[in-house]
C-alpha cells in the first residue's frame, strides 16, 4: 500500500532530509537565470543548483574553473528572484574556498547575503574539512560534492568514472561519512559506479544526489541545458534528453529569418 507524499509549500534543507527518510526521491536541476528558474520552479522541482557549470553552458568555457565569485552571485541573484517554492543551492567557485577557511567563509557569506540563496555547495572531502566547518559554524547550510569533482579536472586529467579502484572507493565512503558528521545536509556524488553510490546512500542519513551514479541514491541532478537538448555535443551515458531544443530552436530561428527576409513578418495584424 503506497502512502501519500507530503506536500511542501517551501522546500528547505530539512525538507530534503525528510524526503530521504520518507523514501521520496529528490529532483534537482541547474538554472542560471530568472526566466528558466521561474519555469523550473513552477514545474515543481525540489532543488535548483546554481552550478558553476554556468562557466560551460552560459559562458562557453571548457571547464568550470574560470567562473568568478561575482559571476556566481549574479547568476544566483537572478535565480532567487524567480523562485517561490524550491531550495536554491549555489556552487562556491574554484579558488574561493580551497586555500583558506577564512576565505571560504567570506565567499559563502557573500553568496548568502548578496543573492538570497539558501545554501552553498563545495567540492571535496577531507581536503576541505576546515572550510566546511567554518561555513557551517556561521549557520550556512552546506551541500557536499564527491566523486568526479569538475573543479579538480586538471588533477584527474579526465572526466571518466571515478572510484572504480578499491582505494579511491574507500576514500569516497570515508569522505561521505565525514561530510555527514561535519553537518552537511546533502551530498552530490558524480560519475561513480552505481553499486558504490547506493552503498554510500545507505550508509548515511543525509540525502545522496547522484549524477551518473545510478538509481540507488536519494535523488538526481542534471544540467538543464543538457536534459533539454540545448547542448548536442555532450553525450554521456547518464544523460537522458527530455527534449531536442537545439533542433526545435534552430528551426524556429530559420523560420523567423525566412519570414523577415520574405517580408512575411510582420503582417498587418502584427503592427500598429
Amino acid at each position: 500500500m503506497s502512502t501519500a507524499k507530503k506536500q511542501y509549500k517551501r522546500i528547505t534543507t530539512n525538507s530534503v532530509v525528510e524526503m530521504k527518510q520518507n523514501g521520496e526521491k529528490i529532483a534537482m536541476l541547474t538554472a542560471y537565470d530568472y526566466s528558466m528558474a521561474k519555469i523550473v520552479d513552477h514545474a515543481g522541482i525540489d532543488v535548483i543548483l546554481v552550478g558553476d557549470s554556468a562557466s560551460n553552458v552560459m559562458a562557453g568555457h571548457e571547464t568550470t574553473l574560470p567562473i568568478t565569485l561575482d559571476q556566481m552571485i549574479y547568476h544566483a541573484t537572478s535565480v532567487v528572484r524567480a523562485i517561490e517554492r524550491c531550495l536554491v543551492v549555489v556552487d562556491i567557485p574554484f579558488g574561493s574556498y580551497q586555500s583558506d577557511p577564512k576565505e571560504a567563509l567570506r565567499s559563502a557569506i557573500r553568496i548568502m547575503k548578496e543573492s538570497g540563496a539558501h545554501a552553498v555547495k563545495l567540492e571535496g572531502g577531507k581536503e576541505v574539512k576546515e572550510s566546511i566547518k567554518r561555513i557551517l559554524n556561521a549557520g550556512i547550510p552546506v551541500m557536499g560534492h564527491l566523486g568526479l569533482t569538475p573543479q579538480s579536472i586538471y588533477k584527474f586529467g579526465t572526466y571518466t568514472v571515478r572510484a572504480k579502484e578499491e582505494e579511491e572507493a574507500e576514500k569516497l565512503k570515508e569522505d561521505a561519512l565525514l561530510l555527514e558528521k561535519l553537518g552537511c545536509f546533502a551530498i552530490v556524488i558524480e560519475k561513480v559506479p552505481a553499486k558504490l553510490a547506493e552503498e554510500i546512500a545507505k550508509s548515511v542519513s543525509i540525502p545522496i544526489i547522484g549524477i551518473g551514479a545510478g538509481g540507488g541514491v536519494d535523488g538526481q541532478v542534471l544540467v538543464i541545458h543538457d536534459m533539454l537538448g540545448m547542448t548536442h555535443e555532450f553525450n554521456p551515458r547518464f544523460l537522458r534528453r527530455y527534449l531536442d531544443l537545439y533542433k526545435e530552436m534552430n528551426g524556429a530561428f530559420k523560420k523567423y529569418i525566412s519570414d523577415v527576409k520574405s517580408q512575411d513578418f510582420p503582417n498587418e495584424k502584427e503592427q500598429y
